[in-house]
C-alpha cells in the first residue's frame, strides 16, 4: 500500500477519533474534575465517594458488573468445555442455538423476565397449581430491590459472548499438554483446574472484560426494573439539570476509569500469555464421542440452558399476544390487536424510520471507515498502523453511557457539537456520529479478518497488469473480502438500530425517538403500554436474529466480531 495514503488515512481517522471519541470522554472528565471558580479540583468525584447515594449506586453498579460476569462465566464455560470436548447429538443445531440470547435487547427482556418471575408471574402460577407454593405467599425470584432480576437478564443475555471467547480459547490449546498430564496420573478435575483454565485465562479475559463493562453500565435493564439506586440510572436522572450539576459527570467519569481500568488490565493479562501469540496446536485433538445416555445428557444440558435462556424471549412473545396476564401460567385470553394497534401508535412508526436513518448513515461511515483503517492494519508497513488499530477498538472499552453523557453535554446551545442538533434540536445527526463510532470495531474487525484471509498476490497481479489502485479495489479487493464487511456492517447496523444507552439519553423530543426509546417510552403508558412495547420487541427481535444469523454465516469464524 502507497505509505502516503497510508498515513493520510491514519491522520484522517487519528482526527475524527479525537473530536468524537476521546474529545467527548475527555469532556466528561474535564467536568468532573473542573471547577469555574476554583479550576482543578477533586472535590466532586470526592463527593461522589462520601456521598451515601452515589456510592451505593457506584457498589451496586460493580456488583452488577462482578456478579453477572460470574453468573454469565458459570454457564459458558462448561458449555464450551463440553463443545470442545466432545461429540454428541445436534452437536451443530445446539452450538448454533446458542446465540439465541443475543438476539433480544436485554431491556426489553426485562419485561419479558419480570412477566414469568415476578410475584404474580407466571413461574409462581405453575407453582401454586401444583401445590408446591402457598398462594398467600409467593416467591419472589427476582430478589428484593431487584439486584438479581438485573443479574439473570445480564447473564441471560451475555453467556454468549464469554462463551465464544472460551471456545475460541480452547480451539488453540494444545491437547499434547493435557494428554501429558493424562498419561501421569492426573485426575480430571486436577487437569481442569491446573492446565486447562490457566490456558484459556485469555479467552475468559477477553469476554469478561467485555460482559463486566456492558453490566457495570447497563441502562436499560435496571430502568424497567425499577432498580434506581444503581449509577447508570443515577447518571440517566442527572440529565434533567445538567447545566448546574457537576456530580453525574463524575459520577461518569468514575464509572470511565473503572471500565477502562477493567480493560486495560484485561489487555495486559493477554499480553503476558504466550497462548494469544502461538499458532494453532501441532497436537491433534480427538474428541470423544459420546453415544446414548450420556451423549443426550449433553445434548440435554444445551438444551436446559437454551431453554432457560429463553424464558424472556417467550415472555415478551407472550405479552405481546396477551388480553389478559395476571397471576397465571398463561394469558387468559389471547390476541393480536396490539400489534395492529402498535403499528397505528405515533411513537412506533415514526420510531422505526428514525432509528432505519440513524443506523444507516452510521453504518455506511463505519463501512467506509472500517475498510480504510484495515487495509491500513493489513496492507501497509508503517509504524502507526498497530496504534491506530488499538484506538479503533477502545470503544469497547467506553460505556455508550460515557460517551452519550459527553455527546449530550457538548451539542447544549454554545458548545461545539450543538451544529448536530441544530435549532431544531434534532438529534440525527448526533446520533449516527454516536452510533458510528460505538459500532465501527465490528467492521473493522470483520474487514481485517477478511484482509488476512484473501491471497495478496491477486491484488498485486492486478496491479502489475496495469490496472489501476482503484480498479483494482473494484474488480479485485473488495469482492474478495465483501462477504466479511457486509457480516461486520450487518452488525453494526443490527446493534445500531437497537442502542440503548445513546438511543435514551440523547433523543429528548418524541418526533426524535428511534425504537429503543419509543419501546421504553411505551412501558410507562397506562393501560396497554406493556403489550405495545413487547409487540414492537418482538419485531425488534426477528430483525436481531435474522441480522446475527447473516452475519455469522458470512463472517465464517463464529465469535470473531466479539472478541478485543
Amino acid at each position: 500500500m502507497n505509505r502516503r495514503i497510508a498515513i493520510t488515512i491514519t491522520v484522517i481517522v487519528a482526527v475524527l477519533f479525537g473530536v468524537f471519541f476521546i474529545f467527548p470522554a475527555a469532556i466528561v472528565l474535564g467536568e468532573a474534575f473542573w471547577s469555574k471558580d476554583t479550576g482543578f479540583t477533586l472535590a466532586f468525584v470526592g463527593e461522589v465517594f462520601s456521598n451515601p447515594v452515589y456510592l451505593e449506586g457506584l457498589r451496586n453498579a460493580f456488583m452488577l458488573g462482578v456478579t453477572s460476569t460470574l453468573a454469565s462465566l458459570l454457564i459458558a464455560f462448561p458449555l464450551a468445555l463440553l463443545a470442545h470436548r466432545y461429540r454428541f447429538p445436534f452437536k451443530g443445531t445446539l452450538g448454533a442455538l446458542i446465540l439465541i440470547p443475543l438476539v433480544l435487547p436485554p431491556f426489553v427482556g426485562a419485561v419479558g423476565v419480570k412477566q414469568m418471575l415476578g410475584v404474580k408471574g407466571a413461574l409462581n402460577a405453575f407453582l401454586v397449581d401444583l401445590g408446591l407454593m402457598d398462594a398467600g405467599a409467593p416467591v419472589d425470584w427476582l430478589g428484593e430491590g431487584r439486584f438479581w432480576g438485573v443479574v439473570i437478564m445480564n447473564a441471560l443475555h451475555l453467556y454468549p459472548i464469554l462463551y465464544m471467547n472460551v471456545a475460541a480459547a480452547l480451539s488453540h490449546l494444545d491437547p499434547a499438554m493435557e494428554q501429558a498430564a493424562q498419561n501421569l496420573g492426573c485426575p480430571p478435575w486436577k487437569r481442569l483446574w491446573r492446565i486447562t483454565l490457566p490456558l484459556t485465562m485469555p479467552g475468559i479475559f477477553a469476554g469478561g472484560a467485555i460482559v463486566f463493562i456492558w453490566s457495570f453500565t447497563e441502562l436499560g435493564v435496571p430502568l424497567v426494573f425499577d432498580y434506581t439506586r444503581v449509577a447508570p440510572v443515577q447518571v440517566y436522572d442527572g440529565i434533567k439539570d445538567l447545566g448546574s450539576n457537576p456530580f453525574p459527570y463524575a459520577l461518569v467519569a468514575v464509572m470511565l476509569v473503572v471500565s477502562a481500568g477493567v480493560f486495560l488490565i484485561s489487555k495486559k493479562l493477554l499480553g503476558r500469555s504466550g497462548l494469544g501469540m502461538t499458532p494453532r496446536p501441532k497436537g491433534r485433538q480427538n474428541e470423544v464421542e459420546l453415544r446414548g445416555v450420556k451423549g443426550f445428557l449433553c445434548s440435554g444440558v444445551f438444551l436446559l440452558v437454551l431453554v432457560v435462556a429463553s424464558v424472556p424471549h417467550l415472555g415478551v412473545i407472550l405479552s405481546s399476544v396477551s388480553g389478559d396476564w395476571y397471576g397465571t401460567i398463561l394469558p387468559s385470553s389471547f390476541t393480536g390487536e396490539h400489534y395492529r394497534e402498535a403499528l397505528g401508535h405515533p411513537l412506533v412508526v415514526p420510531s422505526i424510520k428514525n432509528s432505519l436513518l440513524y443506523a444507516s448513515g452510521s453504518t455506511l461511515i463505519d463501512i467506509v471507515l472500517g475498510l480504510m483503517i484495515a487495509w491500513v492494519v493489513v496492507r501497509s508497513d508503517i509504524k502507526g498502523r498497530s496504534l491506530l488499530d488499538a484506538l479503533v477498538m477502545l470503544p469497547l472499552a467506553v460505556p455508550g453511557l460515557v460517551l452519550a453523557f459527553g455527546f449530550l453535554a457538548l451539542s447544549q446551545e454554545g458548545r461545539v457539537f450543538h451544529f448536530l442538533v441544530g435549532t431544531a434540536e434534532n438529534p440525527a445527526l448526533l446520533l449516527v456520529v454516536a452510533y458510528a463510532v460505538r459500532r465501527l470495531p465490528y467492521v473493522v474487525r470483520a474487514a481485517v479478518a477478511g484482509l488476512q484471509q484473501s491471497n495478496i498476490a491477486l491484488e498485486e497481479a492486478a496491479l502489475s497488469l496495469g490496472a489501476t489502485p482503484a480498479r483494482m479495489m473494484r474488480r479485485v479487493a473488495l469482492p474478495l473480502l465483501g462477504a466479511n464487511v457486509v457480516a461486520g456492517g450487518i452488525l453494526a447496523f443490527a446493534f445500531a438500530m437497537l442502542e440503548v444507552s445513546d438511543s435514551l439519553i440523547l433523543a429528548q423530543q418524541a418526533e426524535h425517538f428511534p425504537i429503543t426509546k419509543a419501546i421504553y417510552s411505551l412501558l410507562g403508558t397506562l393501560g396497554n403500554g406493556h403489550e405495545l412495547a413487547a409487540a414492537l420487541g418482538v419485531w425488534a427481535m426477528v430483525f436481531l436474529s435474522i441480522s446475527i444469523i447473516g452475519a455469522v454465516v458470512l463472517g465464517g469464524k463464529k465469535g470473531g466480531l466479539f472478541r478485543m
